[in-house]
């Protein structure tokens, strides 16, 4: 082989080596750009993910309910309403299920017997308590008793900055009572003095008494909303046959 053979040889050689560095340098920068692409695209997911997520929410609100409607049995439907109720962790607080004459006549059929006819219209007032998680549950399953709807109206009261004012007014009170009970021990010399500091104490303690249970009061209907339900169904004619 002589000299100018050789040189070829070498020269593809290294030709070779150079396109091949070439290309592995090209693949690492296309996988390269093939994960940054898929980073990018995860990070977008889990920003939309995010995104959709529910905010949470430190407002306290009271939920009520006021709902009239007609159903096809009062007593039937009024059961099923109560066992929905307790069912969800709630209680009734108050139902009144009673029948309303609106007419009653009695005509004599023979000498022995007359027929008395006696129209009446069942109706309930019931109210409710349930946690307040579940309240759009019990009322979806109330709705499945109603045969027409009258009217149908929730409301929502939010009582956060009230809870809040009377927080801190029930701490400012219990700071100034602390002082004056304080004051009373180490301060009070005559009786008359004693008396009227005690008083004043007496009714600081009041204040702070009633702030800790308006916030006890209010606490409560957060947890437990309030449904208040009028049901009633169509007129109803009962006939009963009297002997004389």
């Amino acid at each position: 082989m002589n000299t100018n053979t050789k040189i070829v040889l070498i020269a593809i050689l290294c030709l070779g080596i150079v396109i091949s560095c070439k290309n592995k340098v090209a693949e690492s920068e296309n996988s390269t750009d093939s994960v940054t692409m898929q980073s990018t695209d995860s990070t977008n997911v889990i920003a939309s993910s995010s995104n959709l997520e529910p905010s949470k929410s430190n407002r306290k609100c009271i939920r009520t309910a006021d709902i009239k409607f007609k159903v096809k049995n009062v007593p039937q439907s009024t059961y099923a309403i109560e066992n929905a109720a307790n069912r969800f962790g709630g209680f009734v607080t108050n139902s009144n299920l009673q029948s309303t004459i609106s007419n009653r006549t009695v005509t004599k059929i023979s000498q022995d017997s007359t027929l008395e006819t006696t129209k009446y219209t069942v109706e309930n007032n019931i109210t409710l308590r349930v946690p307040n998680t579940r309240m759009d549950t019990v009322i979806k399953i109330i709705s499945r008793q109603i045969d027409f709807l009258e009217y149908r109206i929730i409301k929502a009261d939010e009582v956060t900055f009230r809870m809040l004012s009377n927080q801190l007014a029930q701490n400012r009170m219990s700071s100034h009572e602390k002082r004056m009970e304080k004051a009373i021990d180490t301060k009070g010399k005559k009786i008359n003095d004693i008396i009227a500091a005690e008083d004043n104490l007496n009714s600081k303690k009041e204040q702070n008494d009633n702030s800790k249970l308006n916030n006890l009061s209010l606490q409560d209907q957060v947890n437990f909303s309030t449904i208040t339900l009028q049901i009633y169904q169509s007129e109803t004619i009962k006939q009963e046959l009297i002997a004389n």
